[in-house]
């Protein structure tokens, strides 16, 4: 396999999810080259440095890329729509020219088995590859495509296979910031939601136990699948564990299956010595 190109945008508060899922990314592919590209509006040189100490022990290589503002000048800016979520839309604008596909990752993943079957997947050309969370039944995919005024499946944006040459012939960025701005008041998730009102049809379709799993439904999986999806089929075979939701696995009080297994990477990553704390969430005054 050729190097594998991983992309990653994220604030200072996501840097210890991201460092847990890089302990993955490493046990996962111990002898493969990886390149990280961490694109980051402004998170500090300290921590930066910190991680790229922790990618030289994992033998990854990390590349941060601090994205200009001025690109976003049309677009809108707000708590609900930071500046990040445009990231990895406009990746085939802010990565270097010599780059042809990149995979992106969300930071709340833990990688358990290879992902070199998705990084060679042939996108058939398409500009995204991307796995739909089906559920047991397909009420929610119904039920956004009413929203959205879409045909296509509804997409999880948590992991993305791109295609960086057709991006840069087809991705508009003044598009997706008016977009962005006509249905503000619509947009639930609004990256996911962009990126499936507009390029829905030109994404092709992941299977998501393997590539996209959603680890707050175990029990949907199993049923879904007559049983075959038990936990040993999923350890053996899914590659992607996507922690989606608000409750995730490093706050305290996670109940759920696979919270000991992320527990686990949190311990390999503080072998390191180089792991940064999260910062505890102040309890709430009676």
């Amino acid at each position: 396999m050729n190097r594998m190109d991983i992309l990653v945008t994220l604030d200072q508060n996501y840097l210890p999810p991201l460092q847990v899922m890089l302990t993955s990314l490493h046990f996962s592919h111990p002898r493969d080259s990886l390149r990280v590209y961490l694109m980051h509006r402004d998170i500090p040189k300290k921590s930066l440095e910190t991680l790229a100490a922790q990618c030289g022990q994992l033998g990854l290589e990390l590349v941060p890329i601090q994205v200009d503002g001025t690109l976003f000048q049309t677009a809108p800016i707000t708590k609900q729509y930071p500046q990040e979520m445009y990231y990895r839309l406009l990746a085939p604008h802010l990565l270097p020219q010599n780059l042809h596909r990149v995979l992106y990752l969300d930071p709340d993943i833990l990688v358990i088995n290879s992902l070199t079957p998705l990084w060679e997947t042939e996108l058939q050309g398409c500009l995204f590859a991307a796995a739909s969370h089906k559920g047991k039944t397909e009420l929610m995919n119904n039920l956004n495509q009413v929203r959205l005024g879409t045909e296509c499946k509804y997409f999880n944006s948590g992991v993305l296979l791109i295609d960086l040459d057709a991006g840069r012939k087809e991705i508009v960025p003044e598009i997706i910031f008016a977009y962005a701005e006509e249905h503000s008041k619509e947009l639930l998730l609004p990256d996911q939601d962009i990126l499936n009102a507009l390029y829905g049809h030109r994404t092709f379709e992941l299977e998501d136990t393997f590539w996209n799993y959603d680890a707050r439904y175990f029990n949907t999986y199993l049923l879904r699948s007559g049983g075959v999806c038990d936990l040993d089929w999923v350890l053996a075979h899914t590659a992607i564990l996507h922690f989606c939701g608000k409750s995730k696995p490093w706050q305290p009080g996670y109940l759920r299956r696979f919270g000991i297994l992320y527990k686990h990477y949190i311990q390999l990553t503080r072998r390191t010595g180089l792991y940064l704390e999260p910062t505890p969430v102040p309890a709430k005054a009676e």
